[in-house]
């Protein structure tokens, strides 16, 4: 079986142990956590065994990246990237309720929980975290680091971009785009194209803070 690293002794982490477990697609190694005081606990008995540099001292484990922000994950692979880390190694993790058509692609060191589904010709980029009951139909395209929020639910066409993140329940009209970086609030209906950088929230969703330097 294949050995496991957790990065970021987080809820998510908690959540990936869970799935892993369950469907006993990885032997977890341990977590790794930047937190010095936490070195030498537990995370719901997967022991804390340091920070998260040393992945590179288990060559043969696989590695997902747990943090819950994309740019917490997305400085932690940058991080890696520059001690020589070697991008094949990030495994993808998947629970098995999940719905994957052959037709649909998900990129490395991405996480997709309980009941996703994806409908058909979705992309999911790399490091990106979907929690939940999200569902992506036809067409989709989810871009790195991006956070799908449990029970978002993506019209055909949708594209996510680098980085943003989704509350939960929110909801995005076909056709529509959320920029990288972009906020998007609880329960949330997007109707219209959402600039990088802006949050946005309410039924319809309205820009709540605009992003640096734009003036509305």
């Amino acid at each position: 079986m294949t050995e496991l690293l957790l990065i970021g002794a987080s809820g998510l982490a908690r959540e990936v142990l869970a799935c892993v477990r369950e469907n006993g697609q990885f032997d977890v190694v341990g977590v790794l956590d930047d937190d010095e005081s936490r070195s030498g606990s537990a995370l719901d008995g997967a022991p804390i065994i340091g920070p998260a540099s040393h992945a590179l001292r288990y060559p043969e484990a696989r590695v997902v990246v747990c943090i819950g922000t994309g740019e917490g994950r997305e400085r932690v692979v940058a991080r890696l990237a520059g001690l020589g880390f070697p991008s094949h190694r990030f495994a993808t993790v998947v629970d098995p309720s999940v719905r994957v058509p052959y037709c649909c692609d998900i990129g490395p060191g991405s996480i997709l929980l309980g009941n996703v589904t994806l409908t058909a010709g979705v992309t999911v980029g790399s490091h990106v975290a979907i929690m939940p009951g999200v569902t992506v139909t036809h067409d989709g395209v989810v871009e790195d680091f991006a956070t799908l929020a449990a029970g978002v639910s993506l019209g055909g066409g949708v594209r996510i971009g680098r980085s943003a993140y989704l509350g939960m329940n929110s909801c995005v009209r076909e056709r529509t785009t959320v920029g990288a970086g972009a906020r998007i609030g609880i329960g949330a209906a997007v109707l219209g194209d959402v600039p990088d950088g802006e949050t946005w929230a309410g039924v319809p969703a309205r820009v709540l803070e605009p992003a640096a330097g734009r003036v509305r």
